[in-house]
């Protein structure tokens, strides 16, 4: 029996000999995943007899155009493997088995409760939740003791597993029982495959997609992405000082003159979410400080997991900080929320905890689209690349969250309300506020007055009423 493999690539090269616990490789189009999966799958169950080996991708659909008529030719036609269609398998001579498996729900992850496998491949890893993800990996143990157990992840930006994947594999953001030592990310774009470039029509594809996905596809961006709802949210370090094209900005002190205000989300299990909003003369709405009620391990926050606080401390704690915080202490500060805070439920309501702290709310429009689209509005840029609507650099959950929410497959122009959207909906609700600018004083000075000196060093008039 004769086994023809093609040549590797560089980058697939580097996959193949990868040893680690955890493997991610990709993170743009074209840069020969499933051939590297099925490559792999192959050298393994021949260096191992009687390895069991699992692929999962999303449908079966897809298992058979990327893997089972890629597989028949290589190892059946040669009497190496042989396949038994109906269970999904391919039988080595040696024992070792290639199982595929398909993951389209929820219920679909029950198939993997039982069976045990030494080496497991989520093929296109993004397109499955975390939580799918997480339960198959339960499988992934001792089949065989002696032989290596391992996952490997093949992924593009974008999809139900984007958060997930990019956190353990890009920002290399640890919690629990992970371990950095184990996981390793080989990135490989259309670029890295000569076969591909010599495609001038896929690439010339590629290079004329839309920038920003043209970024993600090409360019293996993992801050933007197919199905991004907020796409137009710009973090751009570079541009925190002059604050153009950019809604992340450095800090600077807040006039004393400029109207506050406090958006809420309620959580328990789920985050809470508290934002504080300073708008100055032209409208213009500054995120300056931030409570955020998710659950942190190693200082990295675990994702829609909330704090578990009681509605007694999360205003005692707001209660605290409006009272000390140089930016709120003794201001007058206009609070809006979920108009769910006000339900009683048989007994006192959220809304009525809130007031025993001296924090008051007014009913905000939880009217889902409109809010959207006043998130939008307000980060738009106009021709000098200002947006009205900054956010403090400080506010890192903002920045965390927003960039990562995703569009809903079942109501367009809508969040997936199954992802971490608490901020998201807080801000929502304080866009519908329509924020009430400050009015300006103005102070009669004398001739030779200097206006600089009235200036803080962002260039921010500092006036007291």
């Amino acid at each position: 029996m004769t086994l023809y493999l093609e040549k590797p690539q560089p980058k697939q090269i580097l996959f193949l000999q990868d040893t680690h616990r955890y493997v991610a490789y990709g993170g743009a189009r074209g840069g020969g995943k499933s051939w590297a999966v099925r490559t792999k799958a192959i050298l393994l169950s021949l260096r191992y007899p009687g390895i069991k080996i699992l692929i999962v991708r999303r449908t079966y659909e897809e298992l058979e155009k990327n893997h089972v008529l890629y597989f028949l030719p290589l190892i059946c036609d040669n009497g190496m493997a042989r396949y038994h269609e109906q269970k999904k398998r391919f039988t080595f001579e040696n024992g070792s088995i290639i199982q595929l498996g398909y993951c389209s729900n929820d219920k679909d992850v029950r198939q993997y409760q039982g069976p045990e496998y030494d080496i497991v491949f989520f093929d296109e890893a993004t397109q499955l939740t975390e939580d799918q993800i997480k339960k198959i990996l339960a499988c992934n143990r001792g089949a065989n003791p002696n032989y290596p157990k391992r996952a490997y992840f093949t992924c593009n930006p974008g999809g139900p597993g984007h958060n997930y994947i990019k956190r353990l594999f890009i920002d290399r953001q640890f919690i629990g029982k992970e371990k950095p030592e184990q996981y390793s990310f080989i990135q490989a774009k259309v670029q890295d495959n000569s076969v591909l470039m010599k495609d001038e029509t896929y690439v010339a594809f590629l290079e004329t997609l839309p920038p920003k996905l043209r970024k993600a596809w090409l360019e293996g961006e993992w801050d933007i992405f197919e199905g991004q709802f907020f796409e137009d949210f710009v973090d751009s370090p570079k541009h925190y000082i002059d604050r153009r094209f950019t809604h992340v900005i450095e800090p600077f002190e807040i006039p004393s003159s400029w109207t506050i205000y406090r958006s809420y989300d309620h959580g328990y299990a789920k985050p809470f979410s508290v934002g504080w909003w300073a708008i100055d003369y032209d409208g213009r709405a500054y995120r300056i400080l931030e409570l955020y009620g998710c659950k942190e391990e190693n200082n990295v926050a675990i994702p829609d997991e909330g704090k578990k606080w009681n509605s007694h401390e999360i205003f005692k704690k707001i209660s605290e900080i409006e009272n000390s915080q140089r930016w709120l202490k003794g201001k007058k500060i206009i609070g809006v929320a979920d108009p769910a805070i006000w339900q009683e439920n048989g007994g006192t309501s959220i809304a009525d905890v809130a007031a025993q702290y001296g924090i008051y709310f007014n009913k905000g429009d939880n009217s889902r689209l409109p809010g959207w689209e006043q998130v939008h509005y307000r980060f738009m840029f106009d021709d000098e690349g200002l947006p009205m609507m900054y956010v403090f650099k400080n506010c890192k959950q903002f920045i965390r969250t927003m960039p990562l929410l995703q569009y809903s497959e079942t109501v367009p122009e809508d969040i997936d309300t199954k992802q971490e959207d608490h901020i998201a909906d807080e801000t929502r609700y304080f866009c519908m506020t329509n924020p009430i600018k400050p009015v300006e004083v103005k102070v009669e000075t004398p001739n030779d007055f200097d206006p600089l000196n009235m200036r803080n060093s962002y260039g921010n008039i500092l006036i007291n009423r």
